[in-house]
């Protein structure tokens, strides 16, 4: 099994590179907040609900859920929003994927254009945290879905340094965000 390094905590790391649902968490938590913090939060909310699976988020009442997000040190920025973003994301995966995460991107060995469109599907994942993940998946996880590269189009190609899908140790979390910072400024241009 691969050990992702994505957050600088080993027992989080831990916990997304054998928990399909907490790798889609970190991602889907993964907007206005540093990269580190994000992946961070499956761990933080596995700690203090003693459980990260769809069911048990489902279950979890929903005002009591946000409390969760927003204890010290809060899993998100925007605690509200994002503990619903997460309960509808586990509903969907409990509804349409018997509350099997990776069933997305492996049930009936799907291309990777099928993994792309499963995946967006999913409540708060747009175009481009789409294809991250779907790279993510096939760079660091082994998906070897046909097209998957095609699909995750630019984050997939080899030998980039452009998004959470690159990552595997502190330099090339360096790299990832010295690009970023170059594909902003050129934007701001």
């Amino acid at each position: 099994m691969t050990t992702l390094h994505l957050t600088g905590d080993a027992a989080a790391d831990t916990l997304l590179s054998e928990n399909p649902f907490a790798l889609l968490v970190g991602m889907l938590l993964d907007q206005q907040i540093a990269m580190e913090t994000a992946f961070a939060g499956p761990a933080k909310i596995h700690d203090r609900i003693g459980a990260l699976d769809p069911a048990t988020i489902v279950a979890y009442d929903a005002e009591a859920f946000v409390e969760v997000f927003r204890q010290s040190p809060a899993v998100h920025r925007f605690p509200g929003s994002m503990a619903k973003r997460v309960q509808e994301v586990a509903a969907v995966i409990v509804r349409d994927w018997n509350g099997d995460t990776a069933s997305i991107w492996t049930a009936d060995d799907p291309a990777g254009p099928e993994i792309l469109r499963r995946l967006k599907a999913l409540p708060g994942f747009g175009e481009q945290k789409t294809k991250i993940f779907l790279a993510l998946l096939g760079k660091r996880l082994g998906v070897d879905a046909d097209g998957w590269r095609e699909a995750s189009a630019p984050y997939g190609e080899e030998g980039s340094f452009r998004s959470v899908a690159d990552i595997v140790d502190p330099e090339s979390l360096t790299r990832v965000r010295e690009t970023k910072r170059a594909a902003k400024a050129a934007a701001k241009a």
